[in-house]
């Protein structure tokens, strides 16, 4: 299928698809293809429908087709002081409707939220063919039930997200990191401590017994914040933080990686093949065997995405936690809406849908 550059044509190879049944496996620029379950289905690349339609920098919004660059949003809103406060990943050339379908946010996130925490509105082609549009462009607009915020991390199987509107934020006027020396038992208590006080922690990760902490907003709480911790700077702080973001740094180096959220609070997991910590604690990546891994995080309240795997590994564990028999009925009852057979990226979240 070649790629397409408007939404007619998009509309019309999902219809034509639709009718006969043929899985269609939704592409931007392909730069999360190693992430949730196995590909399948014919390439609907949608990568030539783009371009920013509207940004608004008084407003605190941008709207920008799926196909747009995430290189080519940041420029724009960098020319406005702004930012994507989620620091969402590139990997080498990521597009906005993948963003927001993968659902990834970088180390800001422990301050700013998660990727639907800006998703202010979408316009959605479902697996029907039909247009929906949904939200709006500015909070206060947003009401009703938010399916804006479900296409967050649904990876494509509920709709091909055409369109987005995003909540940006100012840049921090002044930033800066420590770096601690310390274990990673001591590294969890201390951001924990850290989250309780008025600090401007922005970002925080520890790897190999050093635990680096981004300080960032008003430069009088910056300076405050730099002279009451009393540590070293971190060097080439930019750099080291764009490869946390683009997981380009050593600790991500593993050919089998596990993503595991659990309560900040939470002790290590007692396993071998810790990488790192972050997000203030709640953040863990492991490279170990998988049912030691997910019975842990299970067992601490949390859950353990299979991040990073061979094929065959994918194939048999699945990349995301089991659901429970209600969880899976719900989200069977979502997918047969919007997608009634099952043709929109099938297996991609889970092996049932």
């Amino acid at each position: 299928m070649p790629v397409l550059s408007e939404l007619d044509d998009i509309v019309s190879a999902i219809r034509l698809a639709h009718e006969r049944a043929t899985p269609l496996r939704i592409r931007g620029a392909g730069s999360k293809d190693f992430y949730g379950g196995l590909l399948a289905g014919e390439v609907l690349d949608v990568s030539g429908y783009r371009g920013i339609v509207a940004h608004e920098p008084t407003e605190l919004y941008i709207t920008a087709r799926c196909g747009t660059p995430l290189a080519e949003i940041e420029a724009v809103l960098a020319e406005q002081g702004q930012m994507l406060a989620f620091e969402p990943p590139h990997f080498g050339g990521a597009t906005l409707g993948g963003c927001i379908a993968a659902g990834l946010a970088g180390p800001r996130r422990q301050q700013a939220g998660a990727v639907r925490d800006f998703v202010l509105g979408v316009k959605l082609a479902d697996g029907t063919g039909q247009v929906l549009d949904f939200g709006g462009q500015v909070m206060k607009n947003v009401a009703g039930y938010d399916v804006s915020r479900l296409i967050a991390g649904s990876l494509g199987t509920l709709g091909v997200i055409a369109e987005a509107t995003l909540k940006v934020l100012p840049r921090p006027v002044a930033e800066t990191t420590l770096v601690f020396a310390c274990d990673a038992d001591e590294s969890i208590r201390r951001l924990n401590e850290w989250g309780g006080q008025p600090l401007p922690v922005s970002a925080s990760f520890w790897h190999d017994g050093q635990l680096s902490l981004r300080l960032s907003g008003a430069r009088a709480a910056v300076e405050a914040a730099t002279r009451k911790l009393d540590a070293a700077a971190q060097p080439d702080a930019e750099n080291f933080w764009l490869s946390i973001r683009e997981q380009s740094h050593p600790a991500f180096a593993s050919p089998l990686l596990w993503r595991v959220a659990v309560p900040s609070t939470a002790s290590c997991l007692g396993l071998d093949g810790l990488r790192a910590i972050e997000w203030g604690g709640a953040l863990r990546w492991y490279a170990g065997e998988p049912t030691a891994i997910r019975d842990a995080a299970t067992r601490l309240g949390g859950h353990a995405v299979l991040y990073r795997a061979p094929e065959s590994l994918r194939c048999l564990e699945g990349a995301f936690a089991p659901l429970s028999p209600a969880l899976l009925a719900l989200h069977r009852r979502l997918k047969r809406a919007f997608d009634p057979k099952g043709i929109l990226n099938p297996g991609r979240l889970y092996a049932e849908f």
